[in-house]
């Protein structure tokens, strides 16, 4: 059970700041404060609706750049939010106005206005947040690494305190602020909790007063203060409630002092506390309990929301048949000068029109409740389970999103409204696409059936489709929306064709493939490029590229036209094809060590291999977004890693300065889509159960990508050192003498010095360098070199210069090198275990293993460095000899 109290309401703004002491944080001198001077109704002024903390925040701004001019230098921004965490409470701010959490952002929604403000800061999913009295100042909270409390103005949307590290390693669970806004109070997630007081408006980084709790007393995951002192406050887990009381404050100059949370005995024994009246309530179990003014509120398992007086004599119910349990209650402002009571009963409570409160329940419902009378006005009906798929229409702003609970949503994101909704009770929507035209919506569910649904009404056009015998993963039509095609989660594409059924548009089952033996990542339709007929591809863990003869199939018989091993160590991850910069036409993918390459979407030979985005994880997902009126001539790429959503200008060349991310959903982004016109992405959370709606700024990616540098300069930067440094002038010692080796050493006549090298020495000075590539990498470099103007000269390239061999070493080399575990991992299957249990390997045996088996090279070399420090530099032919046969040995994974 939760406890909360809420009343009195918004004071007036001269009151709204708390009083400052001496020693606390004071309004900057040298510029005006928009937080001093930030009255209610401010925050909706700009034409931007968001805040991005640019800066560390220990004073009371953490920038002067106003929202709308922050948004100016961001590649996308958050405009919209869609659901919301449904686990923490719904606050109503001034009226009409919610104050609620999606992800790691806050959401103030102006309900009648259409209206939202983001407040930005945290890395992590927020997990706890609070509200003032005077709903003034907002506190938030977020587990994860490096977490954060931040404090904000609710006034001006500005974070004005944040404090970093309160609770290392595990985070915060629980927030109160107190009565007088002047104290913060957190509780930590970890196994061993600590409970921190922090006097926020004072710039210390330790809390004024902490404790640390037996983990005997339980987790204690709710605390508030005493509304009538704030050195007293009350936590507690699902079977104890503990008591605290802090005495004392330090100056701010001092450390304050340790271990004064709880009120115990002189010797360290907890006071007991025993209930000195118990009153049965109900037999419906209780969620929300708060004070109301001189009324007990109690909101239950049922839905219902009880009054009671100070004797707990019921004064009032509300009820409403489709509630479900009560999450939250929170009440409207208090007026300034409240009416006379037209009663001296303790229920004049009621008497007041202007004390509405907003719900919140479990199953992600808000509704808008008015005292003086008993109508529940619902405000959002979002999903309560993970939110997975989500599909822009072609031709309109409209957005389809469905989740794991059933819920089909269709919202016009230009206006914003809902247009359309259904559910479906026996499973979830999984994943979603529009055919081309726009007139159909293909769902596929949790339990392996496809819909095929009319795309205004979501009335079922067809017969259920039951052929998977998993989840459907993927949906996607051809763009003459003859075919659809599916696939789920136990490695089988399935295709369906169009048929006329009544005179009626339909699709049927064609035939099915267990074409892959590990998850399909993607699967993707395209134009035959000798005609228009459509062609089937479809892309696996395991690392096949597929294409179908869709021409040559036949019922209950899908015939398969090429198999393609895309990758050797990496594994695919997306699939796309890239725009036509060219006459040749190639297949864009994304593998898991961040690189993205090129295939000839004929041969499906590997014609590129290019550095990716690298923000903490690989592409999860990608799109290329639709042309530009404005500039046709431009193409870029949206996409999704784990937890962020980025762009990426295209043609991609491997420079980092060309791509943009920004964290969208830290738990975790599930689907990606793009609007029609390319103006906005969509990112789901999965299980955050939120929707985010981005803005493109495509100027200000460009010129992010300008400031980065030209030409060669971004990639000197990739170096070890730069162009100044030791490993450049090292490079061109190597390109000086492999041109002299090539020439012949014990020449005597003078040598014209070129800038070009053969091809056939790139593997020699990539070894050199200490990139060790096996035989199919080599064959790959080569081969991008050699035909690199073959489309439009018909000739083959022989030679590379140091500018390209430059681009092709940051392009094909490991990403972040060769990290510890992985040497770990190559002793986990080498070695064998000694008498204390730990892998180790003989060195007669390593060295045999080497001489015998396929190994990575590059492992090889590390592995050398441990038995022999280094090894490049050392004179015995003997590691000459095994260096460079080693580097000639095809890279297999064990």
């Amino acid at each position: 059970m939760a406890a909360a109290r809420e009343g009195g309401g918004l004071g007036n703004a001269a009151a709204a700041a708390p009083q400052r002491a001496p020693g606390e944080l004071k309004e900057r001198s040298d510029a005006p404060s928009r937080v001093w001077r930030a009255q209610p109704g401010l925050l909706f002024q700009g034409e931007k609706q968001s805040c991005h903390p640019l800066v560390s925040i220990s004073g009371w701004e953490s920038s002067s750049l106003t929202p709308t001019t922050k948004n100016l230098f961001s590649p996308q921004s958050l405009s919209w939010a869609l659901g919301y965490n449904s686990s923490l409470a719904v606050h109503s701010m001034e009226d009409g106005m919610l104050l609620y959490v999606c992800a790691h952002t806050v959401v103030i929604h102006d309900v009648l206005g259409s209206r939202q403000y983001h407040l930005q800061g945290h890395a992590n999913a927020i997990s706890c947040l609070c509200v003032s009295e005077d709903r003034r100042w907002v506190a938030t909270a977020d587990r994860g690494p490096d977490p954060l409390v931040i404090i904000w103005d609710a006034f001006s949307g500005i974070p004005v305190r944040t404090i970093f590290d309160s609770h290392a390693g595990s985070g915060v669970c629980a927030i109160a602020i107190s009565q007088d806004a002047k104290y913060v109070l957190t509780i930590s997630a970890g196994s061993v909790q600590r409970v921190c007081v922090w006097r926020w408006t004072y710039p210390n980084e330790s809390p004024v007063c902490d404790v640390e709790l037996s983990p005997e007393l339980g987790f204690q995951d709710f605390v508030i203060f005493n509304p009538q002192n704030p050195y007293e406050f009350v936590s507690n887990s699902k079977t104890q409630v503990i008591f605290y009381l802090w005495t004392g404050e330090p100056a701010p100059s001092t450390d304050p002092p340790l271990k004064q949370g709880l009120a115990k005995e002189p010797q360290g024994r907890l006071h007991g506390v025993k209930a000195t009246k118990l009153v049965p309530m109900q037999e419906e179990s209780l969620t929300v309990l708060m004070v109301l003014e001189s009324c007990i509120v109690t909101g239950d398992v049922r839905g219902q929301v009880k009054f009671y007086d100070g004797h707990l004599q019921l004064l009032a119910c509300y009820d409403h048949s489709s509630t479900g349990p009560i999450q939250s209650i929170s009440f409207s402002k208090a007026p300034a000068d409240p009416p006379a009571s037209k009663s001296d009963s303790s229920n004049s409570v009621f008497l007041t029109p202007n004390r509405n409160f907003i719900l919140s329940t479990s199953d992600a419902t808000v509704l808008h409740v008015a005292t003086d009378g008993t109508d529940f006005e619902k405000v959002m009906k979002e999903a309560k389970k993970a939110v997975m798929a989500i599909a822009c229409h072609p031709q309109q702003s409209w957005l389809a999103m469905g989740s794991h609970c059933g819920l089909l949503k269709v919202w016009d994101y230009q206006q914003p409204q809902l247009l359309m909704s259904r559910i479906f009770p026996s499973a979830g929507v999984q994943c979603l696409s529009y055919d081309p035209a726009g007139s159909f919506l293909a769902a596929g569910f949790t339990d392996g059936s496809v819909h095929v649904l009319d795309a205004i009404s979501l009335l079922s056009c067809c017969e259920v489709f039951r052929f998977s015998w998993g989840p459907i993963t993927h949906v996607q039509f051809s763009h003459d929306s003859e075919y659809l095609a599916t696939a789920d989660e136990k490695y089988a594409v399935t295709v369906y064709k169009r048929v006329l059924q009544n005179e009626r548009r339909c699709w049927e089952h064609l035939a099915g493939l267990h074409s892959h033996y590990k998850p399909i990542r993607s699967i993707l339709f395209g134009i035959q490029l000798d005609g228009s007929e459509p062609r089937l591809l479809s892309l696996g863990e395991d690392r096949q590229l597929i294409e179908y003869d869709l021409s040559s199939s036949s019922k209950d018989q899908l015939v398969v036209l090429h198999r393609h091993r895309v990758e050797q160590a990496a594994v695919p991850l997306c699939l796309a094809w890239y725009p036509h910069f060219s006459t040749e036409s190639f297949i864009l993918t994304a593998n898991s060590c961040y690189k993205m390459k090129l295939y000839n979407a004929t041969t499906k030979m590997c014609r590129k291999t290019l550095l990716g985005p690298t923000y903490g994880s690989p592409l999860e997902k990608m799109q290329i977004l639709p042309k530009s009126a404005a500039q046709p001539q431009k193409h870029y790429l949206a996409y999704i890693t784990k937890d962020k959503v980025g762009l990426q200008i295209l043609p991609i060349d491997g420079n980092p300065h060309k791509s943009s991310a920004f964290i969208c959903h830290p738990d975790g982004a599930s689907d990606l889509a793009v609007s029609y016109d390319g103006r906005y992405i969509f990112t789901a959370g999965g299980s955050d159960r939120t929707v985010l709606k981005w803005e493109v700024n495509l100027n200000a990616l460009e010129a992010a990508a300008s400031l980065g540098g030209e030409d060669l300069v971004p990639f000197y930067r990739l170096l070890e050192g730069g162009q100044d440094g030791e490993f450049f002038r090292e490079l061109e010692d190597y390109f000086y003498y492999v041109q002299l080796r090539s020439r012949g050493i014990d020449m005597l006549e003078s040598r014209q010095v070129s800038t070009y090298i053969p091809l056939e020495e790139i593997p020699s000075v990539m070894r050199a360098i200490g990139f060790y590539p096996s035989e199919e990498e080599i064959e790959e470099m080569i081969n991008e070199v050699k035909f690199s103007d073959f489309v439009d000269t018909g000739e083959q390239v022989t030679k590379i210069n140091l500018r390209d061999f430059i681009k092709l070493y940051i392009n094909h080399r490991p990403t972040f090198g060769l990290s510890m575990k992985t040497i770990r991992q190559a002793f986990q299957v080498l070695g064998y275990e000694n008498e204390n249990g730990d892998k180790v390997i003989d060195r007669g045996d390593l060295l045999s293993l080497l001489q015998c088996r396929e190994l990575y090279a590059s492992e090889f070399l590390h592995l050398i460095d441990i038995f022999a420090p280094n090894p490049c530099k050392t004179q015995e032919p003997f590691f000459l000899e095994l260096i460079f046969s080693s580097a000639r040995m095809t890279c297999f994974s064990w």
